[in-house]
């Protein structure tokens, strides 16, 4: 715990981490007395705590978690073992340490940016300070649910640790989604209501209204269907939910691409088709950029790309990787005939004419299929442009689509305003089919379910939409029974779900801190 929460003195760390706003030159070493003293040193420690959302590699929820869902195996090379011990749920000594140390840094750097903030003059103009404060309250909040969701019982910081009081112990999951539900109805009150279009350039990868607003509604769906509640302790109920996303969908300014595969860079028609990195669907999106120049220091690129790319080979148009996630064949034979998501979402090797150039070489759980969204491809690669392909490609990854904020409309809808919901559900289909005869009358969760499983494949939503249709849910569609080892998966339905909190962790804690059942 000590290495985790130890005071962080404002240094380096606040260097470059991302695009737009985040390309913030390193500032020489400066002690904490000495900062939190002007606007522009209370924006440097907020530029601090949007930085650890580039934290990826091995801490990346959305890769974790694909791969600990019925869409992927784990893949990597054949003496890989970390992604094979998610895959099958296997104990792994200090698996989940790098999330476990991204998300409790982004926390600190939160909490100390909403301690430190009234000690800035910022000479009258309450707007900004207003501003950065919910944004921090944001990134917090952000930071908790996927550390709560990963791992459960999990230490509440709602301040910096001093020195000397490390081992705190772990609180309530109803405690930590109190403190979610809060931060985020302060961030959607008081982050600004601009409409995307009117969003300056600069600013993309900030919270929005509207983002913190999409991330209520996931919250709160994902809350009481994991723990069985009608609302988030009290202070978040499903009509607040339904209210908060329907302002997104109506007020945001936020909407569909017309064509679905032209929403990734992997999968677009062209590169002028290509919607951009920053689009109107991209209700919360992470900026990322090659310009760490190969300096895994800097931790700016998108490491999940150069994971899931196809291990060590150049298959044009796309670029080489560690093969990681192979993706499950039944999840590709799950779109409907005519379903654009099917081959934006998924790299065939024999559908995509690649079967006599394809090389197996070591690649493990071999099945054919490869994530494509978010792929790295040989035009405009890192290494090209001067960085390295193993830490600086630099696709943005959409943490909240539009999409997504429709079907969650649907589902909070379903039973109190049928009409409205099967509006939303409709929208998502007719882009993906480009018509509307392939509606389908929507009359169950289930329904929706599935449409959420096609919509968002291999964007790190699946898992825990199964985990919140309850444990048996998951496990039906988990397990794989096979009489290759390899493929052979059973999800261990003693641990809930939840992920294994680092050893070291424990160790460090002196005791306080448990480990999750099952593990």
């Amino acid at each position: 715990m000590k290495k985790i929460f130890a005071a962080i003195i404002i240094t380096g760390l606040m260097s470059s981490c991302g695009k737009s706003f985040l390309e913030t030159l390193p500032i020489n070493s400066i002690t904490e007395e000495d900062f939190y003293k002007t606007p522009a040193d209370a924006y440097q420690g907020l530029v601090s705590a949007y930085s650890v959302l580039n934290w990826d590699g091995y801490g990346n929820i959305a890769l974790s978690s694909e791969i600990a869902s019925d869409n992927c195996f784990g893949g990597g090379g054949a003496s890989d073992n970390g992604w094979n011990q998610w895959d099958k749920s296997i104990k792994m000594n200090d698996l989940n340490s790098y999330a476990w140390k991204k998300y409790y840094t982004g926390i600190y750097r939160a909490n100390k940016l909403i301690q430190k903030i009234d000690a800035v003059d910022f000479k009258g103009d309450d707007a900004t300070k207003k501003r950065y404060t919910a944004e921090a309250h944001f990134l917090r909040a952000y930071y908790y649910f996927d550390l709560v969701r990963m791992f459960g019982h999990v230490p509440l910081l709602t301040a910096p640790l001093e020195p000397g009081n490390y081992n705190i112990p772990q609180a309530s999951p109803d405690s930590v989604y109190m403190l979610i539900a809060s931060d985020l109805k302060l961030a959607a009150n008081d982050l600004p209501a601009t409409a995307f279009s009117s969003i300056p350039s600069g600013e993309y990868g900030r919270a929005t209204k509207w983002a913190a607003e999409a991330l209520l509604g996931r919250v709160f769906l994902y809350y009481t269907g994991y723990y069985n509640k009608q609302d988030i302790a009290g202070v978040f109920s499903q009509a607040d939910a339904i209210a908060a996303i329907d302002d997104v969908i109506n007020n945001s300014g936020h909407s569909l691409i017309p064509k679905y595969q032209n929403l990734f860079r992997a999968s677009a028609e062209s590169a002028t088709a290509y919607a951009g990195q920053n689009n109107a669907e991209g209700v919360f999106t992470i900026q990322y950029t090659y310009l760490g120049m190969g300096d895994q220091n800097q931790q700016n690129g998108n490491r999940m790309q150069v994971m899931i790319g196809i291990r060590s080979q150049n298959l044009d148009p796309y670029y080489k990787g560690w093969g990681a996630a192979t993706v499950n064949e039944a999840l590709y034979h799950s779109f409907a005939p005519g379903d654009s998501r099917q081959t934006a979402s998924i790299i065939s090797i024999n559908g995509e004419g690649y079967a006599d150039s394809y090389k197996l070489d070591d690649q493990a759980q071999y099945t054919g299929f490869f994530i494509k969204k978010y792929t790295p491809l040989k035009d405009k690669n890192a290494d090209d442009l001067g960085g390295s392909f193993q830490w600086d490609n630099f696709d943005n990854y959409m943490v909240i689509r539009f999409a997504d904020v429709l079907l969650m409309g649907a589902e909070l809808n379903l039973t109190a305003n049928a009409g409205k919901a099967q509006g939303y559900l409709d929208r998502v289909r007719d882009r993906a089919f480009g018509d509307q005869t392939h509606r389908i009358t929507l009359s169950n969760k289930a329904q929706l379910m599935q449409e959420r499983r096609l919509e968002l494949a291999l964007e790190g939503q699946r898992y825990w939409d199964l985990l919140r249709q309850g444990i048996p849910a998951a496990k039906q569609a988990i397990d794989n029974p096979s009489a290759q080892a390899g493929f052979n998966v059973s999800f261990r339905a003693e641990t809930n779900g939840l992920f294994s909190i680092p050893e070291t962790q424990i160790n460090l804690s002196n005791g306080t801190l448990h480990q999750n059942t099952g593990w």
